[in-house]
Parts: structure tokens; sequence; C-alpha cells
């Protein structure tokens, strides 16, 4: 249903790519002109672009000029020219669509056609690439472009200063990865100076790979953490029975769903090897969860497939990509679980700070695009989740790849045996061939079974991923083999023959010199030289000519050969592999390899999959003989429609959860915000006060309801709490019985007390209110996080009760915002009523006469600046009273001092605290009796 929706959506293509069409021929058309002006006039037409633009001149209009500016800009600077239908491509990403484009297509030219139109509005441009490599290269590859127009071009990386960051986003074009992008978001709705936000809104982004940022990613919402418990010993104790444990007896698994739970017996058998009498019976849930986790990471959770080991930390590994996720970890004690079972240093819990997922990162830009090989198979999400459609873009050049049909085999081992046969024979006849594994497991047994054969090869996986654009670039050249865990977003063409400017740097290397330095680079002694331009030049023009002599070689040969070991739970995956041959119209062949064991197969084949292997057992087919029938390809691709759909609806659930945390992160966000760019809290004062007078006197003063039986003490203790002082008394209103009356006498004790604050403490009181407020919102903020989190965990038992999870989740979090609001605005009210404020003096030595011995001694006449749970402030807070001139305190005020006196031993009042009872009796604490005066 969903692929015949996807197929109605796009009827209007045809129109769409015609209309683009048109306007690539009118681009065409100016190209002469272009071509005949001057660099400093080609540069000119930004500045003029850009005054059309603020006079209203609509983006649509400016395309044309646009497009065709850039176009020269890239041929001047990088030698590059834009093909018809990368300027299709930019339209359509313009157009806030997704570009489908193959393989090869040149995705990263076609970007700065959109971001250099958009960026003319002034407004911001965000260019999203997979990794920090990536977004490095692109912004100094197509940077040249931008700038050469007179335009600033930005880069973010993971580990960036905060104050490298700020110009790198006030630049026209911005090149970071989307993680780095979504975490500097919500690093900025936790600042607490304005100047400290480093982001400048989310008009335009233009996300390379868009699938797998926007659909694989998506799964993992992006969560900053802070220092919580530790629970190490109790990880450690959960991970030792593990292993004891046997499935079906002890605890049922399900492979496919990744869900997993101890049986009756199994849990009887586990609380007696960890000495617990009863798990469920923490009211913390903590125990339940930590068998929870300790289950998972022992039998769901497979090392060097799931996760790495690497210099004694655990490390997650991108199941599409192959690449180590870098800091990134398993949420719910997950990634504490596998960091006990490996044996290695279990790290402290974290709690959330702040999370978003990326969906609802990317739904923030005003305009979202992105390019990709392979979308169309996800169209229906992009539409649905981001309202982004989709556009194939026609290839440069027809596709002269042939696809062969599935080879099947009985076992694993059949398999890659025939795999490595194939590989043995197409490189000894000199055509190069990349091989494509599910995991880093199934690439290190490939590797064996080559080496074992005497094939050199590389291999490309989590483990190795530094050199992955060199191997990469490389992998087209005669004979080469070359073995990758998933091939998602590498982001470099394999060229046929090799890659010129990779082998022109191996070649200097060759020759003695270091190819990263610049021309004199200064060098240390016993280090290889920097090569000069003549030497460059050199190697650059050797290594054209060994690719030129291989290139002829490999298209004699037949091209890239690509090897599939085994189909992908998306086809998606699977399509990506296959692109990597037959680019700009090269000859190529693609295979897949794949047995009744493998994943896929075993978990999702059902039916069919079962009759292929007994009809393979009545004949005695040998392992080692292949069959090829259109019911294992429909087998397959059923298998991986379900799974695809299965992980589209894990997305849309953690979306749906999330858009409900989203509503009320907006509200948070948006109230930090105001306060960061000035709004004055005090203006909310006299609303704040009234709301909380009227609740906590509806609460005790119930209306009809004579004042004899009105809860008067819980008032007066109530206002006492809230400012500190004792003062306020129900009955000495004149309140005639009537609850309004005492609410409107509580108003006016709170005013005042407010009032008498902000008289002494003048313009610094905005500041402080500033500060107090943010700091209160953030403390909640992060208790209210987690209590979601808790509740998010266990809300899915509410459906055994007939309950929807989600209707209930969205109604307690309902009520907790409420809660959380409410009490946020009566905490801050309590913390500046309760302001004690006392003006710091500068020390002045005087002589003093003890009243109790008549002995001298020497102390400084201070207050105290006491402010009552704002702490973080205080520094500003006198500081701006000296400023004022309300004070005059030194920049940061000297703790509080008592004064104190040299007392005999023998006097009962020597050393006793303040709030010690009083020695002489009266019940009452020193500073109260005794110590008053003091």
């Amino acid at each position: 249903m969903a692929g015949f929706l996807s197929k109605l959506l796009t009827l209007g293509e045809g129109k769409q790519l015609k209309h683009y069409e048109a306007t690539a021929q009118k681009i065409n058309s100016l190209e002469p002109q272009m071509q005949a002006k001057s660099d400093e006039e080609l540069r000119a037409l930004t500045a003029a672009f850009r005054e059309r633009a603020e006079a209203g001149e609509d983006l649509k209009s400016l395309l044309p000029e646009a497009f065709a500016a850039v176009r020269e800009a890239s041929v001047r600077t990088l030698g590059l020219r834009h093909f018809d239908v990368q300027l299709i491509g930019g339209m359509a990403l313009n157009d806030g669509q997704i570009a489908e484009m193959k393989t090869g297509e040149g995705k990263t030219l076609v970007s700065t056609l959109a971001g250099y139109l958009n960026a003319l509005s002034g407004e911001n441009v965000h260019i999203v690439t997979v990794n920090d490599y990536l977004a490095r290269r692109d912004s100094e590859w197509m940077g040249r472009i931008y700038r050469f127009l007179g335009m600033e071009v930005g880069l973010i990386q993971n580990g960036m200063r905060p104050d490298k960051k700020i110009p790198a986003y006030k630049a026209d074009v911005t090149y970071g990865t989307n993680s780095e992008f979504g975490f500097d978001y919500l690093r900025d709705n936790m600042v607490t100076r304005a100047d400290a936000r480093v982001q400048r809104g989310h008009h335009f982004a233009i996300v390379d790979e868009v699938d797998s940022i926007l659909i694989d990613e998506a799964r993992t919402p992006l969560i900053i953490s802070g220092a919580g418990t530790q629970a190490a010993e109790t990880y450690n104790k959960f991970a030792r029975v593990m292993p004891g444990l046997t499935i079906e007896e002890d605890f049922d698994m399900d492979e496919a769903k990744k869900t997993i739970n101890a049986t009756e017996s199994g849990l009887e058998k586990i609380e007696a090897m960890l000495g617990i009498d009863d798990i469920y019976a923490d009211p913390s849930g903590q125990l339940a969860n930590h068998l929870q986790q300790a289950l998972k990471a022992q039998f769901l959770f497979h090392r060097d497939v799931d996760y790495v080991v690497v210099n004694g930390e655990v490390k997650i590994v991108d199941e599409f990509t192959g690449r180590i996720m870098e800091g990134r970890r398993y949420s719910e004690g997950l990634h504490q679980a596998l960091e006990a079972k490996e044996h290695v240093l279990v790290r402290e819990e974290n709690q959330t700070l702040a999370t978003i997922t990326l969906q609802n990162y990317f739904r923030l830009y005003e305009k979202l695009s992105g390019m990709t090989g392979t979308a169309m198979t996800e169209d229906a999400e992009f539409r649905e989740i981001y309202k982004l459609p989709v556009v194939a873009i026609p290839p440069n050049r027809p596709v002269a790849r042939k696809d062969e049909n599935d080879l099947i085999y009985r076992t694993v081992d059949a398999k890659f045996n025939a795999v490595a046969d194939d590989v043995a024979e197409r490189h000894a006849a000199g055509q190069p061939c990349l091989i494509g594994t599910v995991s880093i497991e199934s690439s290190e047994k490939l590797s064996r079974l080559l080496d074992k054969r005497g094939i050199r090869h590389e291999t490309l996986n989590a483990k190795n991923h530094e050199r992955e654009a060199h191997i990469i670039a490389q992998a087209g050249r005669v004979g080469a083999v070359t073995i990758a865990t998933n091939m998602a977003g590498r982001g470099t063409d394999i060229l046929l023959g090799g890659n010129p400017d990779v082998l022109a740097d191996d070649v200097l290397r060759e020759r003695g010199y270091d190819p990263e330095l610049e021309e004199g680079a200064e060098v240390e002694e016993g280090h290889a030289p920097a090569p000069s331009a003549e030497e460059r030049a050199a190697a650059l023009k050797e290594a054209k000519r060994v690719c030129a002599e291989e290139h002829d070689a490999v298209i004699q040969a037949g091209g890239l050969t690509v090897i599939g070991t085994e189909r992908h739970e998306s086809r998606r995956i699977d399509n990506q592999l296959r692109g990597r041959a037959g680019r700009q119209g090269d000859p190529g062949t693609t295979q897949f390899y794949l047995s009744l064991e493998d994943d896929l197969m075993r978990l999702f084949g059902g039916n069919r999959m079962d009759s292929i292997a007994r009809m393979m057992e009545k004949t005695d087919m040998p392992d080692d003989m292949p069959i090829q029938a259109g019911m294992v390809s429909k087998a397959i691709e059923s298998a991986q429609r379900q799974v695809e759909s299965m992980h589209f609806a894990a997305r849309k659930n953690v979306l749906e959860y999330d858009d409900v945390m989203n509503l009320q992160r907006a509200a948070i966000y948006g109230e930090r915000n105001a306060i960061l760019d000035g709004k004055d809290m005090s203006e909310r004062i006299p609303e704040i006060v009234q709301e909380a007078a009227e609740a906590i006197v509806a609460e005790n003063c119930p209306d009809k309801t004579a004042s004899d039986d009105w809860d008067v003490r819980a008032i007066e203790t109530w206002a006492a709490n809230m400012t500190g002082r004792e003062d306020f008394k129900v009955d000495a209103l004149d309140h005639d019985d009537d609850p309004a009356l005492v609410s409107e006498g509580l108003v006016e004790y709170l005013e005042a007390v407010y009032n008498e604050k902000a008289q002494i403490l003048g313009e610094v009181m905005k500041t402080l209110e500033a500060q107090v407020m943010l700091r209160i919102i953030d403390t909640r903020w992060m208790a209210h996080l987690s209590e979601m989190d808790y509740l998010k965990a266990g809300i899915g038992l509410r459906a055994f009760g007939q309950r929807d999870p989600l209707v209930e989740y969205k109604n307690e979090a309902y009520n907790a915002f409420q809660n959380l609001t409410a009490s946020m605005y009566e905490d801050y009210l309590r913390t500046l009523l309760r302001l004690q404020i006392a003006v710091q003096q500068a020390p002045q030595l005087e002589e003093e006469k003890s009243p109790l011995d008549g002995k001298v001694s020497y102390s400084a006449p201070e207050q105290a600046l006491e402010q009552t749970g704002v702490g973080a402030v205080r520094n500003e807070v006198a500081a701006q009273s000296a400023a004022t001139g309300n004070a005059a305190p030194p920049p940061k005020p000297a703790p509080a001092k008592a004064q104190t006196y040299e007392k005999d031993k023998d006097d009962p009042f020597a050393n006793v605290g303040r709030n010690d009872p009083c020695p002489c009796g009266s019940g009452l604490k020193y500073k109260k009796c005794h110590g008053k005066n003091q």
C-alpha cells in the first residue's frame, strides 16, 4: 500500500523534471556572458544578488543567474563544470526536496548551487555530512567556490571550543555533522549568557547521505548527559551470572525483535546466584533494569558486530556504515552492562541533561533538503515524517552495470568459500573487486580466506576507518581487492584505474616527502620534508599516467565488480553497495552471495526458506553448489520489506514519544531564550505572586466554608516558608470570612517583601532575577527529563490493562509538565523573597574591647551576602552592585565572617555554634537567644 501511495505521489515528477530541464537550458544560455566576466566581476555578482534579495526578489527568479555564476566559479577554482543533471539536482534541493542521484554523479558539487543561492538572503545555510572527515574535506574543497564568490565558509568539528564555533556559525555556509549540529542546539539551550550561544537559527539545511542520517540514525536520540550515580559492582555481579544461563530454560529470546526475558525458573536461579530474595521487590526498579540490561548485553549484543572493544573501551559500531560511533553510549545501563561483560572499566551512569531526536532537530529548519543515491525505497517515510518528497534525478550517462541474479548456498562456510574463489579468479584477470559484508566478523572471516589464497587485499571496517578514504579511492586499480563493512556514506568515488590525486600523495611518500606538509614548512630532524610545488606537479603527472594506463586495463577486464556476501535488512543498503559499480556509464558487475543460514533468511525468511532448505536436503545437493530461484528472490524481498516496516514503526514510535516532549522542550527553551535575550522577569512577578497566593488560599480556605474551618496555620507556614519571615498573620487581615480578601492581603504582603528587596538592589535585581530563573528552569527540566525517562521505560506495561501506552504517556507527561511549571515559578518566587541582602564594606581594623573579659582582639566588621538557592550568581550580583552604585564590594565578595573574640575557657558561651542549643537552657538556638545581637 505504501509503495502504491508513493507512486501516486510521484506522478507529477515528469512534469517537474521538464520544468527543471527548461530552467537548465536558461542557465546554459547565460554561460557565455559568465565566461566573459573577470574574476572581480564574477565576485561582484554576489553583492548585486544580495541587494536584489533584500529588495524582496524571490530566490527562484535569482536562480538561473546564481547557478550560472556558481558553475563558472567552479570551473575556475576546481576545474569542475556542473552537468545539466547536477543543475537539476540543485533546483530540487532549493525546492526543499531530496535529490536521489546515483553514486558518482557529483552530489557534493550539487550542494554548492542551492547553498550559494540560499545564503544570499543573509540567513544561515547548514550543509550536513555523516562524519567529521567529510565535513572538513568538503568545507575546504567546495569552500573554494564560495570564497571565490565572496562568501564565508565555516566548519564545525567534534571537540571544537565554543569560541571557535561562533564565527563558524556566523559564516554564510557552515559544514558539520548531524550530531554536532544537534548537540550545539542542545548546548545553546543550556548556557547562562546570551553571548555563549553559538548557533544563529535554523534556516536552510542540505543533508548529504540523507537516508543514512534521517532514517538509519534516527532511531538513536541525541542525549547530553551529566554524572549520575555509580553502580559498577552491581553491573559486574549481574554480568558474572549471565554465562551460566541456558536459553529456553532460563530465558526466552526473540533475536529479530531484540527482546529477552528471564523465565520464572531462570529468575529464581539468578536470584539464588546473586543472593537476592526478590529482584522485583526493589521499589526503585533498579535491580529489574540491571537484570534486563545484563541479559541483553550477554545474549543479544555481540562483540565485533554490534560493538568493538578498543583500548579498554566498549564502542558502538554503526550497523549501517560499519564505523565506530565515537562518543555515543547505549542508554538505560546497557553500555555499562556491556562493559561489565567485557571485563573493562564500568563507567558511571549518567543523568540526562538535554535530549532531542534527530527527526525533531531537523524539523526545526524552515527549509530542509537532502541528497543520496538511495532514497526512493523510503519515500513514504520521508514524506510522512519530514514532508520531504524524493525526486529521482536522471544520470549524466546511461548505467551500463550488469546486476547478476543472487547465488544461494546451503551453509555460510560454502558461501564464503565461493566468494573467495570468485575473487581469486577475477583478481588474477586484473579485475578490481569490492566486497561488501554486513559485520566486522564477516569481513575478518573473508580476509582470512583470502590470506590463505595469497590474495593481497585491504579490509575497511570500524577498526581502521582512519584510512577509509584512501582505501576506497584506490579500490578501482588493476586487481585491487577491498573488503568493506557496509558502504553507506563513504563520500569517496571509486575511479576505474585509481584516483590520481590520492596516488600522487603515495608517489611523494615513496620519494621521501610528506605530502601533508605545505611547502616551506619547518620539519623536525629525522622527519620527511615538505615537497616543493615542482615535486608535487611531477608526482601528479606520474600518478595520472599510471591511472590512465590502469583505467584502460580495468575497462578491458570488465570494470569494477561489486560482491555482496549477504543481503542487508534494508534494500537501500544493498542498493548503495550495488551503486559503487557503474559510475558515470562505466562498465561493472554486481553479484550477491547468500546462504540459508544468513540472519535475514533465518529470522525473516518464513516458510519459503524452510521449503527450499528441505528441497536442498532431499536432493543431496552438495554444499558448494548454488541455486538461483525466483522464489528465493521474492522471499528475500518480502523479508526485507518486513524488516523495513518494523524499523519504520520503531522510528515512528520514538518520534511519537519525542513529539510529546518536543512541545514541552519548545516551551522551556523559548522561555530560556527570552530571558537570555533580555526579557524583564520583574514584569511577571505580580502575576506569579497572584497565582501562588490564590492557589494556597484556595487549597486551605474553601469557598462557602466558615473561617473557623480554614487551615490558617497552613497559609501562614507557607508564607513563612516563602519569605523566611514569620510576620504574616491571617487574623491580622480584615477578611470578613472572604477567601478573596485573604488572597488580596497575602498578595500585598508578598509584593511588599519583593519590593523591599528590589529597592535595595536596584538594577542588580534584573540580573539576579534572570540568573535565578535560568538556574531553576535547568534544575527542574533535568529532573523532569529523568522522570519522563522512567515513565517511558515502564509505560508499555499499561497495554496489559487494555490502555494505549502512548495516550497514557501523553496524559502523564502533560500533568508532569503542569506540575513542573507551577513548582518552577513558585521556587523562583521563594528564592527571590528569601534572598538575604547585605552590603560588604571594605575591611577596616578597629580596636574592640571584649565585653566578656576585657581582652583586646581585632576583626573586620563584615556582613554576609547570603543568597539562598542562588550561589552561582554571587559574583555577578556583587559586580553589578558595584557598577550601579548600590554597594561597593570587591569584585569577588569574601565569605561571611562573624565577629570573633578571645573568650575565657570557663565561659559557657565560648565556641558555641549559631545553630547549637543556647547554654542558658532556654531551649532556643543560640542565635535566637544569647547570640541574638551578634
